[in-house]
């Protein structure tokens, strides 16, 4: 969770990027996101599968709530 707080508002990184700076799996990130209990304060819409794909995401609304939120973080709202 503390890898995805370094995430700046507006940028987005992978599963792998973030696995690779754990030393650990991408599938293991995923589930970490997965598991996240505070979506709004720990920003798993932030990170992608490799080649942009959106992935998963486990909050209320899932994959279409966090399309919204990246395009509203990309809007420099």
């Amino acid at each position: 969770m503390e890898q995805l707080l370094t995430i700046p508002y507006g940028e987005t990184r992978t599963y792998g990027e973030i696995a690779a700076a754990l030393d650990t799996a991408p599938v293991a990130v995923g589930g970490a996101c997965g598991r996240n209990l505070v979506t709004v304060v720990v920003p798993c819409h932030r990170v992608l599968r490799s080649g942009g794909e959106l992935g998963g995401y486990s909050a209320p609304g899932g994959v279409d709530l966090k399309r919204r939120l990246l395009d509203h973080e990309s809007n420099g709202v």
